[in-house]
């Protein structure tokens, strides 16, 4: 098959959260298991350019459709990890990707709706036609409707879609004069069975026409499929994906093993294995290959080297992250004998600033550690370094934290929600237990639950070694999830599809 994802991140050049990992992972799985893929993303200013492997222009003075006029573009390829990608550069005078950043711009809506608008067009104009067009997020779901009420008119119709929903929160809101901008009539959409917002009437959704235009809609794990079919979870778009259900799925995402494995990781100072821990002579070794990364980690943080378990966090520093959820956890492993490192920065000042506030008034201790900015050897060493993991989320699409914990040994402590709730399952209630699991969002919940973790790793260490060994053997590589995308990608070219509300019957 050959399939296009076209995207706002990719790893490692473009990243924000996991939606550039996610995308990285998927298609090179795809790509090493035969298929042709192929990746779009614009072209920021802020890319790593260092990543990315004979660049070159493919194509000048795309023209493209905005607003009234038509604008010259350049479509830059290049090879990234093995694989072909697309970089879109306007030259509109708007500079929408040369910003230094990737999002947060105020015009963020124009930036991305014009990206898909080109994306289309620049597939339409060079007669690329792959089998499959998989969209990532809102900031591509305007691809969809253009798709089915533009380019199939004039004869670009063989490709299916497919929309993946990261998260749900987010779903580019905007005006009717949005749609007009990019060539579609923008109050023929205010409907609604189109593109009208559930909540707000005024308003059109991009990722509700995704969602309805899309020949098959995605998220990132079961569980969450499930939770966002209801007012708690859903942000008002529950009632639309109950709708096309029919057309709905969650797929877990995948680990790129290749990148996080202590086996090979680049950024250890030592490897280990879990394969060597059933061998007697060995297992003090490969302890002991933990436990020196655990110093290194603490020798590098200027913390103290005593005996204790460290917890490691590493998160975005917004709300559905669990932000007092996660100070109180540090101050629970601080009065409990534990030490206590975060990484993550926020992308809200408020929110930013206390972590700041809080990082001064702990300068002298010597038990926990705040980097506030993301820092990608430190990130590895946590995940190695640390004896536990905590994902106290509010919500949680997916998570790739905690899976990549348990392949470094760290064990997660988690709430009970999204794709958390498909990854970990609680060692003292499951039988198949590889963390800690607490379901209510509160800070009892969470003491209770640390309480828990604590009492094993001092007092049971056969039980704690036990552990690591077994979620360390978990597979949650890129392997079956990318399977069930390539049957869903096969179902959807072989059936025909209803034109009427395009939808299929895959599950």
């Amino acid at each position: 098959m050959h399939i296009v994802h076209i995207a706002s991140e990719l790893a490692p050049l473009a990243k924000v959260g996991g939606l550039a990992d996610v995308v990285l992972g998927l298609c090179r799985e795809l790509s090493w298991k035969g298929h042709d893929v192929d990746i779009i993303i614009p072209k920021y200013d802020c890319l790593d350019s260092s990543q990315i492997r004979d660049l070159a222009i493919h194509t000048q003075d795309l023209m493209s459709f905005y607003n009234g006029e038509w604008f010259h573009n350049t479509i830059w390829v290049g090879w990234v990890e093995n694989l072909k990608v697309y970089f879109i550069e306007p030259h509109h005078p708007r500079n929408f990707f040369n910003r230094a950043c990737f999002y947060g711009c105020d015009d963020d809506i124009e930036r991305y709706i014009y990206f898909s608008r080109l994306a289309l067009e620049f597939l339409y104009k060079k007669a690329i036609s792959p089998d499959i067009i998989h969209l990532h997020d809102w900031q591509t779901a305007a691809i969809a409707p253009l798709y089915y009420e533009m380019y199939n008119q004039i004869g670009y119709n063989k490709p299916k879609i497919v929309f993946s929903i990261h998260n749900i929160e987010y779903q580019g809101k905007c005006g009717v004069q949005d749609l007009e901008k990019i060539g579609l009539v923008g109050h023929d959409y205010l409907t609604a069975d189109k593109m009208q917002d559930n909540l707000n009437p005024k308003s059109i959704n991009l990722a509700k026409g995704a969602i309805v235009y899309a020949d098959f809609v995605t998220t990132v794990s079961p569980n969450y499929a499930k939770e966002i079919l209801t007012p708690e979870f859903g942000f008002g778009m529950e009632s639309t994906l109950l709708l096309y259900q029919n057309k709905f799925l969650g797929i877990i995402n995948g680990i790129d093993y290749s990148y996080w494995n202590p086996e090979i990781d680049r950024y250890l100072p030592v490897h280990y294995s879990s394969r060597e821990f059933p061998l007697n002579k060995k297992d003090r070794n490969t302890l002991e290959k933990k436990a020196f990364v655990k110093n290194f980690l603490r020798e590098k943080l200027c913390m103290t080297e005593n005996y204790s378990p460290i917890v490691g966090c590493i998160a975005r520093l917004v709300p559905q992250k669990g932000i007092e959820l996660i100070k109180h956890a540090m101050q629970f492993v601080i009065k409990n004998g534990g030490q206590f490192v975060l990484l993550g920065s926020s992308p809200i000042p408020s929110i930013q600033e206390d972590f700041m506030h809080l990082k001064n008034q702990l300068a002298d201790h010597s038990g926990v550690h705040f980097a506030l900015h993301h820092q990608e050897e430190l990130a590895h060493l946590i995940f190695a370094g640390s004896d536990m993991f905590i994902v106290p989320s509010l919500f949680e699409p997916c998570g790739l934290t905690q899976m990549i914990a348990l392949k470094y040994g760290s064990i997660p402590i988690v709430r009970r929600t999204g794709g958390l709730a498909d990854t970990v399952f609680d060692i003292d209630n499951e039988t198949d237990g590889n963390g800690y699991v607490f379901e209510e969002p509160t800070t009892e919940a969470v003491e209770k639950t640390l309480k828990r973790a604590f009492e094993c790793w001092f007092k049971d260490q056969e039980k704690w070694r036990n552990l690591m060994i077994h979620g360390m053997g978990i597979d949650f590589s890129w392997n079956k999830p990318s399977d069930e995308y390539l049957d869903l990608y096969k179902k959807l070219i072989t059936k025909e599809n209803d034109q009427n509300n395009k939808t299929i019957s895959i599950v």
